[in-house]
């Protein structure tokens, strides 16, 4: 589905534990937004309560591998040794032709390289923790993942963190209704400028 004129790309990035899914949810609740969330895909199996196309599009890792083959991605990545996750293209076109703006939730690496294939038509939106200590504090609240885990999810935040700059906005979470207050100007604000040109996602 190429050369379609399409909607807004709103890309929104963080380490984990930053709020960014509340966030991105209380965004989705806005009607006059008229946004629809950007499903991944990811290369493990389902845990706990996730759906398949709800939550994720859950794919083996040698499908995975095949349509990274097939370029059937916008972006992917290896986010842990053989753990992939990615967002299709097929799902993007999916949101587009209900007439609806894009959002993600995804990963620093793959929201900057959607921002650079699609400059003018995204808005990157990075979401900071008040300080790596507090992330630390709300990952251990989930009670969800183990001390190793958290520890290299904290690890991995210090990197992108540092990407922080290349976003087009920061948000700084240290109060939630602010948060939320700023990306729903942020977005009203990019959705109503105007589309110029069609766009090609095998660009």
């Amino acid at each position: 589905m190429s050369n379609k004129k399409g909607g807004k790309l709103i890309v929104f990035s963080a380490p984990s534990g930053s709020g960014k899914t509340t966030i991105v949810r209380h965004l989705l609740a806005q009607p006059e937004l008229n946004l629809e969330f950007s499903v991944s895909a990811a290369s493990r199996a389902p845990r706990g309560e996730e759906k398949d196309g709800q939550d994720y599009y859950f794919l083996s890792l040698e499908d995975f591998k095949q349509n990274i083959k097939d370029d059937n991605f916008l972006e992917w990545e290896e986010v842990y040794r053989d753990n992939f996750y990615g967002t299709l293209k097929t799902e993007v076109e999916r949101i587009w032709a209900l007439g609806k703006n894009v959002i993600f939730d995804i990963d620093v690496v793959g929201g900057l390289r959607i921002k650079r294939k699609f400059p003018e038509r995204t808005l990157a939106v990075f979401v900071k923790p008040p300080s790596v200590d507090e992330l630390k504090i709300r990952l251990k609240k989930r009670k969800t993942e183990s001390e190793e885990k958290i520890n290299m999810r904290i690890a991995k935040a210090s990197v992108e963190m540092a990407t922080a700059p290349s976003f087009d906005h920061i948000i700084l979470n240290d109060t939630l209704e602010h948060a939320l207050e700023e990306a729903e100007k942020l977005v009203a604000t990019h959705i109503s400028k105007p589309i110029i040109g069609e766009v090609d996602l095998n660009q």
